[in-house]
């Protein structure tokens, strides 16, 4: 495995964060390892970062860092070897004729409107259905790597369905963040999507989707765990998340 003194990372910087509060255990405080500086976090340093379990909020490329707790594992789909299963391929035909569009990484007020709704529907009084334009940019907007802007609509109305950020790794793709119409009565967009990067990365001949971290006492993020096979690092080497080691968040 590659480790943070090595090629290309000789250049970066890594810092360990202040203990703040933890988004996904209830009670828990989380610290973050950030790579700096970060202009230097380009394509090439970026894609072994994320090999090695960073991900990426803006500009700001970190990993999970906390002193007691090891629960947040990165996971990653081998897409040539994925099998959709029965509910993946009904996600697939309810929405297989939404019209995927790559647009420009800039602020659009529709964009902005269809994250405020779906914070409002997913993520009630967690501060994100309140935030403001300059926080949606800093977070979604600003990129220093290869990074796509997808929009998916509805082929007969035009209405704005989802949107997906996307980074392109050397070995594959990073799901960075996907929102989408999550009133509308047929909402398994964020299935679809998922199942629509898998067929990109096949499409361009890369390996894998990293779906950022999975935690097992999350039930926000037991979704990543069904898109199989699926792999979690441990220990720097991917292996299948069935054999993954059981982690709890410390009592």
């Amino acid at each position: 495995m590659t480790r943070p003194h090595e090629a290309p990372f000789s250049t970066l910087q890594f810092y360990a964060t202040a203990p703040y509060p933890c988004s996904y255990l209830p009670n828990r405080n989380a610290r973050s390892q950030v790579a700096t500086p970060n202009h230097l976090v380009h394509h090439e340093a970026y894609s072994e970062l994320v090999r090695v379990g960073f991900r990426r909020s803006g500009v700001f490329t970190y990993r999970p860092w906390c002193d007691d707790c090891r629960a947040c594992v990165p996971v990653r789909v081998i897409v040539a070897s994925f099998k959709p299963s029965r509910s993946q391929r009904r996600a697939w035909t309810s929405h297989s004729d939404l019209n995927a569009q790559f647009v420009p990484l800039t602020f659009s007020d529709e964009h902005y409107r269809l994250y405020l709704q779906y914070q409002r529907q997913r993520h009630p009084g967690g501060g994100m259905d309140q935030d403001s334009r300059e926080q949606y940019a800093q977070f979604l907007l600003q990129s220093r790597v290869r990074t796509h802007l997808i929009e998916f609509r509805d082929p007969r109305s035009e209405v704005l369905r989802m949107v997906s950020i996307v980074d392109e790794l050397a070995d594959g793709l990073s799901s960075v963040y996907t929102f989408f119409d999550a009133a509308h009565p047929r909402s398994n967009f964020g299935t679809y999507c998922i199942l629509w990067q898998i067929r990109w990365a096949l499409s361009r001949g890369l390996t894998h989707l990293y779906l950022g971290y999975w935690i097992r006492e999350s039930p926000k993020m037991s979704y990543k765990a069904t898109f199989r096979p699926v792999e979690g690092l441990h220990q720097g080497r991917w292996i299948p998340l069935s054999h993954y080691p059981e982690t709890r968040a410390p009592g």
